[in-house]
Order: structure tokens, then sequence, then C-alpha cells
């Protein structure tokens, strides 16, 4: 809240922005107008995109009620959220399910058909993989930041360690090598993979979202300085400076 309240220019920031003060009631008007965009702009389209999320996840979900169940609880009235709260109610009882002997075995059945079928079952198989890496409570997805030199030497680019290079990818390199996802700007569900001899890597101190709000926002959002670590200083090979 303290970043944000940061970004909204005072009386004397108007004025200074003005260049003199002859111009100083259309200089404030327009600092004034840029103050409501600041305030109001992420408060909108927060509070807009939770309405068309919940919106589109009840218009999914309270489809399969029968609609004398829906009228008999709410009558006419729309309940916001209550698909989103059957959805989550819905995967806690899978997972249940799931965990006990008979959720077991419905389950390896299902997966020795699909193993079975030639196309379905590689699609099925490599995003069964990516979401238990990524759930998995000791998984180091996602965990890091890096900077690398990349398209060439000399520009460098924001990267997300996604794992240690294993089997022939690291057979065939001389040195350690990490695997490393460089996402494209505004869309970082896009991007590059990446083997990258982890001595060539700079790790940073940010967070996993900081790194994705610079991506997403083009620059235009930068993660406020931090001081270095001893873990990552002894990452990138360097002392920690005082």
């Amino acid at each position: 809240m303290a970043e944000s309240e940061s970004k909204i220019p005072s009386d004397k920031d108007i004025v200074d922005d003005a260049g003199t003060h002859a111009r100083g009631p259309v200089a404030r008007l327009r600092g004034y107008l840029f103050a409501g965009i600041v305030v109001t702009a992420p408060i909108s389209i927060t509070v807009y995109l939770t309405y068309v999320f919940l919106t589109f996840v009840d218009s999914k979900v309270t489809g399969l009620l029968p609609r004398d169940w829906y009228d008999a609880l709410y009558g006419a009235t729309t309940f916001p959220g209550i698909g989103l709260v059957i959805s989550l109610t819905g995967f806690i009882l899978i997972g249940w399910f799931a965990t006990n002997f008979l959720g077991r075995l419905i389950i390896r059945i299902s997966e020795y058909i699909v193993d079975r079928m030639p196309v379905v079952r590689t699609l099925y198989s490599a995003i069964k993989q990516v979401f238990e890496t990524i759930m998995a409570s000791q998984s180091t997805a996602f965990r890091e930041v890096v900077m690398l030199e990349y398209p060439r030497r000399g520009v460098w680019s924001i990267g997300f360690i996604t794992g240690t290079s294993e089997g022939q990818i690291q057979e065939f390199t001389e040195s350690e090598t990490m695997n490393v996802f460089v996402p494209t700007t505004p869309n970082p569900t896009s991007g590059y993979l990446l083997f990258v001899p982890r001595d060539e890597l700079k790790f940073l101190d940010m967070s996993v979202e900081e790194g994705v709000k610079l991506v997403v926002s083009a620059g235009i959002i930068t993660p406020e300085e931090h001081k270095p670590s001893t873990s990552t200083a002894k990452k990138n090979g360097k002392r920690k400076k005082k």
C-alpha cells in the first residue's frame, strides 16, 4: 500500500511539473487527472476482472445445479461467487475421493486405458507431469529469478529457474546446466526454454511475483531494491558487499 501511495503526485509535484507558476492551473488539472487515474484504475480494473471471473465461473457451474434447488436457496437473486464455492468444494471432494483405495483404483484403470491411446497418452502425460511439478510442495520450479545474456552477448533478459538439467542434456554439456524459462512480454505464459550453464546466470534477490510483474508491465513496474543476500552472493560467485 505504501508503494502505491508514493505514486500519487502531491500539489508540489503538480506545480513542479508545470515548470512555471503561469501554467499552474492547467498543470494542476493535469496532475489531478493523473492522480485520479492512478487511484481509480487499479481498483476499478481489479473489481471488474474479479466480477468477470466470478460471473464466468457462476455461469458454468451453477448450470449443473437443478434450477429448483437454486431458486429454493436464493430465489430470483443471483449470489456472486456461488459457482466458485461449488468448484472449490468439488475439487476438495474429488481430492478426498482420489486419496482413498477406490479412488486410486479408478485412477489407475483410467490411466491404463489412456496409456493405450497413441496421441492422448502423450498429451496427458505431459500435462500431468507439469501440474505435479508445479503443485509439489518440495518443487523448485519457478522459485528463483535470474538474469542471462539473451538473445546475444551484452543484452540481458529475465528468466525463471525451473530445475537442474538432467539426462542427456547434462551429459552433452561440460558444466552444470540449469533449465531457464524466458517469458515473453506482456504474456508470461509463452516463452523459451533455455539450458544455460549455471556460471552464466545472475541470481536476483526478487520474488517470482516481482519478476512476473516486471515482465508483464514491460519494465514499468520495477521491484524495490533488495540488499543482496548471502545465498544469492554465493550463487553468483561473489562476496556480499558491505
